[in-house]
């Protein structure tokens, strides 16, 4: 009975257009009357979900991302991406994945990818005659890098809740970045051939290649500085990403010069309603997951999956399709605070390495993101296309299906994901 009246609750409020944070919150609320737990309970549920030194990561990770983006980050990875490409046929849109790969390493949301990126590309690919829904669509698709190359704010909430190695997780998300980057490009020339798509027939010179790297150098440092930092124990995760908001305010300010201090007050304000936003779900749904395990379902859960009595393989990929069903009607971060207590113990029981699950959410998540109904990748990329939504559906099939190929190889074969770590 409390199950039903949670999660009908929480469908409820999300069917009426509450936010998710508070669909979260008014649920739980109800589930704690309706057992008896006393109600100061979740505000110290609440409380205790953002206590933690890991989840500082989140804002300063954000706010890092937003000084990078609107300091003339995206223009110079764009053009210096542009000088490695070349004029092969269907070059700009193997520049759009490369770039949107580039950003990811400094934003670690996919919507900020799609838009930083798609704002700059889309428009110049329909001006060169590639065709509207199949650029949009790629944009989608390549824009969920941005949660899988590190730093990846995913990866942190993922890690705060398991206790799983953040540097590991950044480990196997900047391998699979690279897969997926590359497949992606396969797919693009593939594409380019069969669509006929325009060709780039200008040259790069020499001396312009050094004067794009020269440009773009100091932002492609900024995911050396954090990483690096990280692997060689230098600093935390979340000391690394303070660090990386002064480098980014310095090269913003400093070195390209594009925004002001009037603007990074405006950045800082901006950042903060974004991560307020974030550690918002993160509260409301750890409350949430709290009351899931106190009631007893989620113990009952476990046993019924592991009374199925399935194999390894086939219970994971049972998990994994319920994480992409959610994380198709809910925010990641969201599905993840949710989820997460409940799915972990069935998984560590079945022997699965904590980065190994770690990745099968991340991408489970992007995936999430360019799936509708709940399609933030999307949206985002209609946004600057003034594309419908199901002209973007229909154009990012491709992609779509190659990303899927890629996350079920994730999810079957863990090898990968671990021989780096």
């Amino acid at each position: 009975m409390i199950a039903l009246l949670l999660f009908g609750s929480m469908a409820l409020f999300l069917a009426l257009g509450v936010p998710i944070a508070f669909s979260l919150g008014l649920s739980t609320l109800i589930g704690f009357n309706y057992i008896g737990v006393p109600l100061t309970g979740l505000s110290q549920r609440i409380f205790t979900a953002t206590d933690s030194f890991s989840i500082m990561a989140i804002p300063f990770f954000v706010l890092a991302g937003n000084i990078m983006t609107k300091g003339g980050i995206s223009k110079r990875l764009v053009s210096f991406t542009n000088s490695i490409i070349g004029n092969i046929r269907g070059g700009m849109s193997i520049v759009s994945v490369i770039s949107c790969a580039f950003f990811a390493a400094l934003s670690g949301s996919g919507p900020a990818t799609v838009i930083a990126i798609g704002a700059m590309l889309y428009p110049e690919m329909v001006k060169l005659d590639y065709p509207k829904a199949r650029s949009a669509g790629l944009i989608a698709v390549a824009g969920g890098l941005g949660p899988i190359i590190p730093p990846s704010i995913i990866m942190v909430v993922y890690a705060t809740i398991t206790d799983a190695s953040i540097a590991k997780l950044f480990t196997a998300g900047a391998f699979w970045g690279i897969i997926i980057t590359t497949a992606l490009s396969i797919v693009c020339i593939y594409l380019a051939k069969r669509e006929n798509w325009p060709k780039n027939n200008k040259k790069v010179e020499f001396v312009e290649f050094k004067k794009n790297f020269i440009s773009a150098f100091p932002a492609m440092l900024l995911p050396f500085i954090i990483l690096g930092g990280i692997y060689s124990g230098k600093f935390t995760p979340t000391e690394s990403a303070g660090i990386a908001v002064v480098y980014a305010m310095i090269v913003s300010l400093y070195v390209y010069k594009e925004i002001s201090y009037k603007d990074l007050y405006n950045i800082i304000i901006e950042s903060a309603k974004g991560s307020s936003m974030v550690l918002f779900i993160i509260a409301t749904s750890t409350a949430f997951a709290w009351l899931f395990t106190y009631s007893g379902i989620s113990g009952n859960l476990v046993k019924l999956i592991m009374g199925l009595s399935l194999s390894k393989n086939l219970l994971l990929l049972l998990i994994s399709f319920i994480l992409l069903v959610f994380g198709i009607f809910l925010e990641g971060i969201a599905t993840v605070v949710l989820l997460i207590p409940v799915l972990f113990p069935i998984v560590k029981q079945l022997g699965v390495d904590p980065v190994h699950f770690g990745m099968i959410v991340t991408v489970a998540n992007v995936i999430g993101c360019m799936t509708p109904p709940v399609a933030v990748n999307i949206f985002s990329a209609a946004s600057i296309s003034k594309l419908s939504i199901e002209e973007i559906a229909k154009g990012e099939i491709p992609f779509f299906i190659t990303l899927i190929a890629i996350f079920f190889i994730i999810v079957l074969i863990p090898y990968f994901t671990l021989m780096l770590i």
